[in-house]
């Protein structure tokens, strides 16, 4: 039997997963110029080619693709096998990448989980602050947090914190020149902040709701912003009515930098999951992580 060589191999899935020989190089720690070579080996020993290479950008080919399918998930099945590995440790060990968005990183991930890293020194975390909706089982990510009615079917789904609401606000300059909204229709007689979302570049259609009766309502205004942060900040300038969950308001809010309107209209909710595939078996670490972030019995 001819023997393969499994690091050219390898080369080739992160490049392919990638589509970029610079990341890739820096993933594997190699320079980008051993790394071309080893995929130009690879192809001249399968007579094929197996990247289209442009100046600006990387992509399969089909005979790559092929290979891609039939190879690229049993390199994260070895991966995955080397974590169950820790558990015959002393102490477990392995990285556990999630993707989240900033403040619910800062209010409630890092808080849980930095007790675990003190504890376990060779348990690493990787978070990745994305607003967009990644595919974690194709980007590689053992888990995801969103709100809980935004998860596929086909995770399993672990709430890490309480329910949320809604709030619309402004600054005090703002109201002071515009007559504070009753309704939410009144809202499209204001400049108020939108939110693009980075996956599908389409506008947040704000969401309100009063006992049985729903609104959806499309507003407009001078600003739009794809990151929770900055529209605190642009409400905090007065530049118009901001709907976010509550929370990324809160301390303005107290401090009278932000004046909240529509209350009655913004019912709690299901608040953020930790969300990751059914088929995988847990790692050590992640399992940590995960008991970690689990929220306690309601009453405790």
């Amino acid at each position: 039997m001819v023997r393969r060589n499994l690091n050219d191999l390898l080369s080739f899935v992160t490049v392919a997963r990638e589509g970029s020989f610079t990341r890739a190089a820096a993933l594997l720690g190699v320079t980008q110029s051993a790394l071309s070579q080893a995929i130009s080996g690879l192809e001249a020993r399968l007579d094929i080619r197996l990247l289209t290479r442009t100046t600006r950008s990387v992509s399969l080919t089909a005979a790559g693709e092929r290979l891609l399918q039939a190879i690229g998930h049993r390199f994260d099945e070895i991966e995955a096998e080397l974590d169950e590995l820790s558990e015959l440790r002393d102490k477990p060990a392995g990285t556990v990448r999630i993707t989240c968005g900033d403040h619910v990183l800062k209010t409630t991930l890092l808080p849980k989980v930095s007790p675990l890293l003190h504890k376990y020194p060779d348990v690493n975390v990787e978070f990745d602050v994305n607003y967009g909706f990644r595919d974690i089982v194709a980007d590689r990510f053992d888990a995801g947090v969103r709100l809980g009615d935004t998860i596929d079917k086909d995770m399993i789904a672990m709430p890490i914190g309480p329910k949320l609401r809604m709030a619309a606000v402004a600054a005090p300059a703002y109201f002071a020149k515009h007559a504070k909204p009753k309704k939410p229709e009144d809202l499209t007689t204001h400049s108020c902040i939108n939110m693009r979302f980075p996956t599908h570049g389409g506008l947040y259609v704000w969401e309100f709701a009063r006992k049985a009766k729903q609104l959806n309502v499309r507003v407009e205004g001078q600003v739009t912003l794809n990151s929770t942060p900055h529209i605190v900040q642009a409400a905090l300038a007065g530049l118009g009515i901001a709907y976010l969950p509550e929370e990324e308001f809160a301390p303005h809010i107290e401090k009278g930098r932000l004046i909240r309107v529509l209350e009655e209209w913004c019912p709690a909710f299901d608040g953020y999951y930790l969300y990751y595939p059914s088929r995988r078996q847990p790692s050590p670490a992640f399992s940590l992580v995960l008991d970690a972030l689990r929220m306690p019995p309601q009453g405790i």
